[in-house]
C-alpha cells in the first residue's frame, strides 16, 4: 500500500511512536537512574521513617517537627552558588563540576541512611534526626548538581523527555523507599530495612561515574554580565587580592543569576512566579507527614499500607508522570498547572471522606492514595517543566536551586505543624483544611495565566534565540 495513502489513524500513530524514541537516547535513560537516586532518600527520612516512629511509640507532634528537617531542602539556595561555582579538590579533575557535587552528595546519603539504620528511635530519637538532617543536606547537594546536569545535558526541545524520565525514576525510587522499606522492616526489621536502602544509592553512583559531564552555552547578553565583573574588579584594583576573589565569585555566582533572572522577566512576573512555586504544592506538604500516621491510627496493618497504600498508589504515580507529559504538551503548561491543582483537591477531600469511615477498608485506602499519587505526579512533572523553562542555561545551578527551595519552603514549614493540627481539630477536619490549601495557588495562578510560557519550552531560550549567538563557554 502507497504510504502516502495511509489512514489519518495510522499516520498519527507513527508520528507518536516516533516521538517516543526519544526515551532511547543515553541522556534520558540515565536520568531514569539519576532519578531513582534523588527519590530514594526523600521518603526514608519523611514519610516511611513516620511509619518506624509511630510504630515505636514517638508522639505525634514529635514526627510532625520531623518534617522540619525537609527545610533543608528548601535552602538549596544558599549553597548552591558553591555547588555552581567551587571546583572539589580531585573530583573535580577526575569527574568534572556536576558530576564531582553529585558523588558527593550520594555518598554523603549513604553514610547517613547507615547511621539512621543503626539508631533507635526509642532511646535515640535525636541522633535519628540528626542524621536525617544530614541526609536531607546530602540529597539537596545532589539534587542542586543533579537539576543542573539535566538542563545542561540536552538542548530546550528534550527538557520534557528529561523531567518524564526523572520523574519515573524518582516515583520508581518512591516505590522502594516507601513500600519496599516496610516492607523490608515487616520481615527483617527497621535497621535492615534503612541498611539496604543505603546499599541502593549505589544505582545514582554508578550512573554518576558513566554518564558524560556536559557543556553549558553562554549567551552574548550572560557574557555581559559577565563583564561586568571584570570591570567591577578593574574599579576595586587597589583592593587586597583575597577580597578582589571573593567579591569575584559573589557577584559572578550569586548577583548575575539573580539579576538575569529579574531582568529577563519583571520585577512583577519574577516576584509571583516564585511565590507561586511556594504555593503550588503546599496542600500536599500539609498533609505528607500525617498520611501514614492516619493509616496506622485508621487500623491498617503494614502490610496492607506496603500494598495497597504504596504500591498500587505509586503504580498509579509512575502513570500519571506520562500523564503530565502529555498534558504540558498537549494542553500547554498554564493549563497542566491547573489540572494539578484540580487533582490535589480532590485527593485532600477523598483522604476526609476515608477519615469518616469506621472500617479500614483497602478500597478506600486504594482509592485515596492512587489520586494523592496521581496528583503528587501531575504537579510534580508540570512544576517541573515550568521551573526548567524559567531557567537561564548559563545558571541553571542556582537559579533552579531557588525555585526548588522556594517550591518547598512554605509547606515544609507547615508541615511542621501538622502533627498538632490532628491533634486539635482530628483527621477530618485536617484533610479539609489541608483542601484548601490549593486555593492561594489557584488564584495566582490565574493571574500568571496569559505572563508564563504556554508549551513547556524554555522562556529564556525563545527570548534569547533571536538576538543572541550562543558562545561555548564550556560548563564553568
Amino acid at each position: 500500500m502507497n504510504p502516502e495513502r495511509a489512514s489519518p489513524a495510522a499516520a498519527l500513530l507513527t508520528r507518536w511512536w516516533r516521538s517516543l524514541e526519544i526515551y532511547r537516547q543515553r541522556s534520558v535513560v540515565s536520568m531514569l537512574f539519576l532519578g531513582f537516586s534523588s527519590g530514594l532518600p526523600f521518603l526514608l527520612v519523611f514519610s516511611t521513617l513516620t511509619v518506624w516512629l509511630r510504630q515505636a511509640g514517638i508522639e505525634r507532634s514529635t514526627i510532625g517537627m520531623f518534617a522540619w528537617v525537609g527545610i533543608a531542602y528548601s535552602f538549596e539556595f544558599a549553597w548552591s552558588p558553591v555547588v555552581d561555582r567551587v571546583k572539589l579538590p580531585l573530583l573535580h579533575r577526575l569527574l568534572g563540576q556536576r558530576r564531582s557535587w553529585m558523588l558527593l552528595g550520594q555518598i554523603g546519603v549513604v553514610l547517613g541512611l547507615a547511621r539512621v539504620a543503626s539508631g533507635n528511635p526509642v532511646v535515640a530519637v535525636g541522633s535519628i534526626a540528626a542524621a536525617t538532617l544530614f541526609v536531607a543536606f546530602c540529597s539537596a547537594t545532589q539534587d542542586i548538581a543533579m537539576n543542573a546536569w539535566r538542563i545542561e545535558s540536552v538542548p530546550v526541545h528534550m527538557q520534557g523527555a528529561m523531567a518524564a524520565a526523572y520523574q519515573v525514576g524518582y516515583r520508581i525510587a518512591m516505590i522502594a523507599g516507601g513500600a519496599g522499606a516496610i516492607a523490608v522492616a515487616a520481615g527483617f526489621g527497621w535497621q535492615m530495612s534503612y541498611g539496604a536502602m543505603a546499599a541502593l544509592m549505589g544505582v545514582g553512583i554508578i550512573t554518576t561515574l558513566l554518564v558524560k559531564e556536559p557543556e553549558a552555552p553562554m549567551t552574548r547578553a550572560e557574557q555581559q554580565r559577565e563583564t561586568r565583573v571584570v570591570e567591577w574588579l578593574e574599579r576595586r584594583a587597589h583592593w587586597p587580592k583575597s577580597m578582589r576573589d571573593i567579591g569575584e565569585w559573589f557577584i559572578g555566582a550569586v548577583i548575575c543569576p539573580m539579576t538575569e533572572f529579574f531582568g529577563r522577566f519583571g520585577a512583577r512576573v519574577a516576584i509571583a512566579s516564585l511565590v507561586f512555586f511556594g504555593l503550588y504544592q503546599i496542600a500536599e506538604f500539609a498533609m505528607g507527614s500525617m498520611a501514614n500516621p492516619f493509616y496506622i491510627d485508621h487500623h491498617y496493618t503494614l502490610d496492607q499500607i506496603a500494598l495497597v497504600g504504596k504500591v498500587c498508589g505509586y503504580t498509579v504515580g509512575i502513570a500519571g508522570v506520562f500523564l503530565g507529559g502529555v498534558l504540558v504538551a498537549r494542553i500547554g503548561l498554564a493549563r497542566a498547572l491547573a489540572a494539578g491543582l484540580a487533582v490535589s483537591l480532590l485527593s485532600n477531600l477523598s483522604y476526609a471522606l476515608l477519615a469518616t469511615t469506621h472500617s479500614a477498608t483497602l478500597l478506600g485506602l486504594g482509592i485515596a492514595n492512587a489520586i494523592d499519587n496521581l496528583a503528587l505526579s501531575l504537579e510534580g512533572v508540570a512544576l517541573v517543566a515550568f521551573m526548567s523553562s524559567l531557567t537561564s542555561p548559563r545558571y541553571t545551578a542556582t537559579q533552579y536551586a531557588l525555585f526548588a527551595s522556594l517550591f518547598a519552603l512554605a509547606g515544609k514549614t507547615l508541615e511542621g505543624t501538622s502533627g498538632f493540627v490532628v491533634d486539635r481539630i482530628g483527621y477530618v477536619h485536617f484533610f479539609l483544611y489541608t483542601a484548601a490549601l490549593t486555593l492561594p495557588a489557584a488564584v495566582l495562578l490565574a493571574w500568571l495565566w496569559r505572563r508564563i510560557p504556554q508549551d513547556g519550552t524554555s522562556s529564556a531560550a525563545a527570548l534569547e534565540s533571536g538576538s543572541a549567538e550562543p558562545i561555548d563557554a564550556g560548563p564553568g
